[in-house]
């Protein structure tokens, strides 16, 4: 039986490549700076044309108006003369000296008084050309430029991790085509690697489930025989712990690599419900620990993940309580609203811990002065998945060293 042809594929769309050679003609390619010249200097060259002609139909008006007689002959047989403009000829005792000069006088006295009303009327216009010039550059100059703010806004719903946007910028084949393009390609690598990466981990904790299940029910079928000896019961109970953390750092690994996903289904979730919760859960231990857990929830719905904010709680109180000091310790938890955002406060005492060491705590698998986890206290990924859930919800986290030890985090999410 023969072979079905594979269908044709589409040719693959060229990419800008950094070390392809450039055009013979480079200065014909409309470029965006041959683009800004030719529209400025056109602009320019529009509103010299129409000061010039301004200036040149003023000036005319102005000559004529000067061209007007100054005086006149209204007696043929006694000279006199008369002038609205230059009163200093109807003297009639005037030498012809002395009229003379008056009519000097009176003829610069109108070339500066033509001369000032012209320089006037040019300054107005070319304060008027000047504005719309500016007006008229703003507005162009931002439409040229107005791939710039796509790909700003583009740049910043990426930073919000959300990398299935694209710029898919049209238009002639210019330096904001090629920026766009190599942005786009970028993403498309990201996204990738980011998808990958979640997919792996993703499987990899699916596939983990299911072995640590078997261990589990196994271990805790050997320990509910009461024939059994003592040192097994003992081993039993070892494995069992063992277990039971292999089986918590699988849900984190799962978990965190969820969070790491920008959240589309989002509804009305109150932090103070989601404080509360996380309270009475960790109520016991705290007592059990002799710590006090008080402080006050307010109301402060955002719009999120339920079971993820609850994790963001219960993480933040339960590192609270276990990493605090043995006797008079207390946690605080607060929510409230400040400046439009909802804010749940973390506060405990506990040991001093140095600025330095701040941003280590959100690495997974790190803790204070150690590189690996190795305490009882959790696995090593309460405060990365709680940082992970934040960003998600397009917040953010800030942790703060108390005075005396302990530390206050400060969750902020948009409401």
């Amino acid at each position: 039986m023969a072979a079905t042809p594979a269908p044709p594929q589409a040719p693959p769309k060229p990419t800008w490549d950094p070390r392809r050679q450039e055009p013979p003609f480079p200065w014909l390619r409309p470029t965006i700076r041959i683009r800004l010249t030719l529209l400025y200097g056109g602009m320019f060259l529009i509103a010299g044309i129409l000061l010039l002609s301004i200036i040149y139909l003023l000036a005319a008006q102005a000559i004529n108006t000067g061209n007007e007689p100054l005086f006149k002959i209204v007696n043929g047989n006694q000279l006199q003369v008369t002038s609205d403009n230059c009163p200093a000829i109807k003297d009639s005792s005037l030498t012809i000296s002395q009229f003379n000069e008056a009519i000097s006088a009176c003829i610069d006295d109108q070339r500066r008084v033509a001369l000032d009303d012209l320089l006037s009327r040019s300054l107005l216009a070319l304060l008027g050309l000047a504005i719309i010039a500016f007006a008229f550059g703003y507005a162009m100059a931002g439409r040229v430029l107005s791939p710039l703010g796509r790909i700003t806004r583009t740049a910043r719903a990426v930073a919000g991790s959300d990398l299935s946007r694209r710029i898919e910028l049209d238009g002639p084949d210019d330096e904001l085509k090629e920026l766009a393009d190599t942005f786009d390609e970028m993403l498309e690598r990201l996204q990738r690697a980011f998808t990958a990466q979640q997919r792996f981990v993703g499987n990899a904790s699916h596939e983990l489930r299911t072995p640590l299940a078997i261990n589990r029910t196994l271990l805790e079928v050997h320990l509910s025989d009461p024939n059994a000896p003592m040192e097994l019961q003992q081993l039993g109970k070892t494995l069992l712990a063992t277990n039971e953390r292999s089986e918590q750092l699988v849900e984190g690994l799962l978990l965190l690599a969820r969070s790491d996903n920008q959240i589309v289904e989002r509804k009305p979730v109150d932090l103070a419900e989601v404080a509360e919760q996380a309270v009475d859960q960790v109520h016991a231990e705290a007592a059990a620990k002799g710590v006090l857990i008080r402080g006050e929830q307010k109301p402060a719905v955002v719009q999120g993940n339920g079971v993820l904010l609850e994790r963001i709680a219960l993480n933040l109180v339960q590192n609270a309580v276990r990493y605090n000091i043995p006797e008079d310790g207390w946690v605080e938890v607060t929510t409230e609203i400040q400046h439009g955002q909802a804010v749940l406060v973390v506060s405990n005492t506990g040991p001093v811990v140095p600025a330095y060491e701040i941003d280590n705590l959100f690495e997974p698998f790190r803790r204070l002065r150690t590189e690996r986890t190795g305490s009882d206290k959790g696995v090593g990924l309460g405060l990365s998945i709680v940082r992970s859930v934040v960003r998600a919800h397009g917040g953010h986290i800030a942790a703060q060293p108390r005075e005396g030890g302990g530390l206050v985090m400060r969750v902020t999410l948009p409401v």
